[in-house]
C-alpha cells in the first residue's frame, strides 16, 4: 500500500511538473510544437503517398486506410489538434505563426468538412483506383533510393492495396453516374500502368527474390484492379445514381477553410461574369483586328487549328524554355532560384482524363531526387481523327506559350524553387490553391502585359503576338467558366451538360476540352481557385504599387511574394502590406 501511495506521489509530482512547463511555454512554442505534432501524427499518418511525395520517406511502405474504422480515428485526431490549436492565442504569436496557426487551422477544417459532410469515399470510385496508383507512381518517379529499396517499398504498398478495393466494396454508397464513369474510364490507363510502367521502372531491380515477389504482389494488383473495373461496370454503375453537388453552404465552408475567402457566392459570381466579359470583349476586339470579315468564332478556329503534330507536342514545350528564361532574366520579372529546367514528359495513365497538363516537383524536404516533371497529355490512341483534331485544339500556339509559362516560366516550377526560402515548416508544406494556381494562371497575363510574346521575343511577327495573346485570353476565359461552372453546378442551379455547353460557348473551348473541364468540375468543386487568385494578386500588386509609389519594383514583389510559401492570398497581404485589408 505505501508502494502504491508513493507511485501515486511520484505521478502526482510528475504531473504537476509537466503542467508548470506547459504553462510556463510562451504561445510561440506551444504552437510550434503543436504544429509539429499535427503534421507527424495526423496530416502524413493518414496520407502517407503525402509523405513519400513531401521527401519523408519513413512512410514508403504505409498506403491510405479508407476503412470506417480509420476514418474514424482520423476525424477524432483532427477534430482533438482543432481545439488544441484554436485554444492557443493568435495574440502571442509572431506575424509568421499567427499566419500559420490560421493555415492549419483551415487544414484541419478542410479535412473534417471532407470526411464528414462531402465524403469522398462513399461517392468516388476513383478515389480507390487512383489513389492506388498513385502511391506507387510517387516510389516511381524519382529515385530517391536504389530500385531494390524502392522495390521493397512497391511491393509492401502492392500487398495493402488489394484490402483497399476492398474497402471500396464497404463505403461506396449510390455514387453519382459521373464518377463511376470516369473511375471505368481511368481504369484501363490503371491496369497498364501496372502491366507496363512499373515492371520497366524496376527492371534494374538485383534481388531475384526480391523480383519474384513483386511479380506476385503485381500480378495480383493488376487482377483486383480488372476485377474491380468489372465490378464497377456490372454491379455499380447501373445503381449511380447519386447527386455530385456539395451544395452551397459547404461550397461556402470549403471556400473559406482553403482559401480565406468568405465572399458570398453571389458577390463572387457577380466578380466571375465580370471578368469573364471583360476577357470575350479583349478577345473579340483581337480577333477584329486579325480577320475583320470574320467572326471571332472563325477567328477561335483559325488559332486552334494552329498547333504542333500530336508526336511534337513535347518538343514544342521544351522550345520554350529558352525564350521565357531570357525574357525574366533581362526584364527582371523574378529572380530564377535554379539553372536546373523541368523535364516534359507524357502525362502518367492515371491522370489523363481529367488534365491536359501539370507540374509535378520533388517534396521540399526531398533530398535525393529533385527533378521536376512537366507533364503533357497527348491525344488518346483510340481517338478518331476528328477527335485527335479537336484534342489538339487546346494545344495551339498560344496555349502553348501560355501553359509553358503557367507551368514552368515563370509559374509553378519557379514557385517550387522558391519553396525552401517559405518561413517556416509549415508554410512549406500546406497551401492554398488560389495561391498556387492563382499565381501560374497570374503569370500568363502578367508575362504579355510585361511585354513578352511581341516579335522578336516568343513571336516572329505582329500578328502571331496577337495570336499569342489570343490564346492566352482563351486560357484566361477557360478559367473564368470554370469559375462560374464551378459554383453553379454544385448549388445546383446548372447541369452537367449544361456545363459543357457553356465552357464552349462562353469559355472559347472546344468540344473534347469542354467535356474533361467539367468532369473535372464534378470533383473540384472549388476550381474557380485559378481566377480567384489571379485577380486577388492583381489587387496585392496595385495595392502595393500604391503604397510604395515610385519606389515599386516588380520583381521584388514578386520575390517578397513566392518567399511567403504558397497560403491564402491574405496571410500574404498581412505580410506584405501589414494590414488585413480585404482581398477582393
Amino acid at each position: 500500500m505505501k508502494s502504491t501511495i508513493k507511485q501515486f506521489a511520484i505521478a502526482a509530482c510528475m504531473a504537476s511538473a509537466i503542467a508548470t512547463s506547459a504553462a510556463a511555454e510562451t504561445a510561440q512554442q506551444q504552437f510550434q510544437r503543436a504544429s509539429d505534432d499535427y503534421l507527424d501524427k495526423v496530416y502524413f499518418p493518414y496520407q502517407p503517398t503525402g509523405g513519400t511525395l513531401s521527401g519523408y520517406h519513413q512512410y514508403d511502405t504505409q498506403l491510405e486506410d479508407f476503412s470506417p474504422k480509420t476514418i474514424a480515428a482520423e476525424v477524432a485526431a483532427l477534430k482533438s489538434f482543432e481545439a488544441r490549436i484554436a485554444a492557443i492565442p493568435a495574440a502571442g504569436l509572431d506575424q509568421v505563426s499567427r499566419g500559420d496557426r490560421e493555415l492549419v487551422l483551415g487544414t484541419i477544417r478542410s479535412e473534417l468538412l471532407t470526411l464528414e459532410t462531402i465524403r469522398p469515399l462513399e461517392k468516388n470510385p476513383d478515389t480507390y483506383s487512383s489513389s492506388i496508383s498513385g502511391s506507387i507512381f510517387s516510389l516511381m518517379e524519382r529515385k530517391f533510393a536504389s530500385p531494390d529499396e524502392r522495390l521493397r517499398s512497391v511491393i509492401a504498398r502492392e500487398k495493402l492495396a488489394l484490402g483497399r478495393l476492398d474497402e471500396a466494396h464497404t463505403n461506396l454508397k449510390n455514387p453519382p453516374r459521373i464518377y463511376t464513369e470516369i473511375a471505368i474510364e481511368q481504369l484501363p490507363g490503371i491496369v497498364s500502368f501496372f502491366q507496363d510502367d512499373v515492371p520497366q521502372a524496376f527492371a534494374d531491380a538485383k534481388d531475384a527474390a526480391l523480383k519474384a515477389e513483386f511479380a506476385k504482389s503485381n500480378g495480383a494488383v493488376i487482377a483486383a484492379l480488372n476485377s474491380y473495373q468489372n465490378w464497377l461496370k456490372t454491379d455499380v454503375l447501373p445503381h449511380s445514381q447519386g447527386d455530385f453537388r456539395i451544395g452551397a453552404d459547404t461550397f461556402q465552408k470549403k471556400l473559406a477553410y482553403d482559401e480565406m475567402v468568405d465572399i458570398p457566392l453571389d458577390k463572387l459570381l457577380e466578380i466571375g461574369w465580370a471578368d469573364l466579359k471583360k476577357n470575350q470583349q479583349h478577345f473579340n476586339t483581337l480577333a477584329k483586328e486579325l480577320e475583320p470579315n470574320k467572326d471571332p468564332r472563325e477567328v477561335l478556329e483559325e488559332l486552334g487549328s494552329n498547333h504542333p503534330v500530336p508526336g511534337k507536342l513535347l518538343d514544342a514545350f521544351r522550345a520554350t524554355f529558352d525564350s521565357l528564361i531570357g525574357f525574366i532574366r533581362t526584364n527582371h520579372i523574378v529572380t530564377i532560384p535554379s539553372d536546373i529546367r523541368p523535364i516534359v514528359e507524357e502525362t502518367p495513365p492515371f491522370m489523363r482524363a481529367t488534365t491536359f497538363a501539370s507540374m509535378d516537383t520533388p517534396g521540399p524536404f526531398e533530398a535525393h531526387a529533385t527533378e521536376a516533371y512537366f507533364n503533357v497529355t497527348l491525344p488518346d490512341p483510340g481517338m478518331t481523327p476528328t477527335q485527335v483534331e479537336s484534342f489538339m485544339h487546346a494545344f495551339n500556339i498560344g496555349t502553348v506559350i501560355s501553359t509553358a509559362v503557367h507551368e514552368a516560366y515563370p509559374g509553378h516550377y519557379i514557385q517550387f524553387l522558391w519553396v525552401p526560402q517559405a518561413p517556416s515548416r509549415v508554410r512549406k508544406l500546406l497551401g492554398a490553391s488560389s495561391n498556387a494556381e492563382g499565381w501560374a494562371h497570374y503569370c500568363e497575363q502578367m508575362m504579355l502585359d510585361q511585354g513578352y510574346g511581341q516579335p522578336g521575343t516568343g513571336a516572329k511577327d505582329e500578328r502571331e503576338a496577337k495570336f499569342l495573346r489570343l490564346g492566352q485570353l482563351q486560357d484566361a476565359l477557360l478559367r473564368n467558366a470554370r469559375f462560374i461552372v464551378g459554383i453553379q453546378m454544385h448549388t445546383g442551379k446548372m447541369s452537367f451538360d449544361e456545363a459543357v455547353e457553356f465552357f464552349q460557348k462562353e469559355g472559347y473551348q472546344s468540344k473534347e476540352s469542354a467535356l474533361v473541364e467539367t468532369k473535372r468540375g464534378t470533383c473540384d468543386a472549388t476550381y474557380l481557385y485559378y481566377t480567384l487568385g489571379k485577380l486577388e494578386i492583381l489587387k496585392l500588386r496595385e495595392d502595393m504599387k500604391k503604397k510604395q509609389g515610385s519606389a515599386f519594383s516588380l520583381e521584388e514583389f514578386h520575390n517578397n511574394f513566392l518567399r511567403q510559401g504558397f497560403p491564402p492570398i491574405k496571410i500574404v497581404r498581412e505580410a506584405m502590406l501589414g494590414d488585413g485589408s480585404p482581398v477582393l
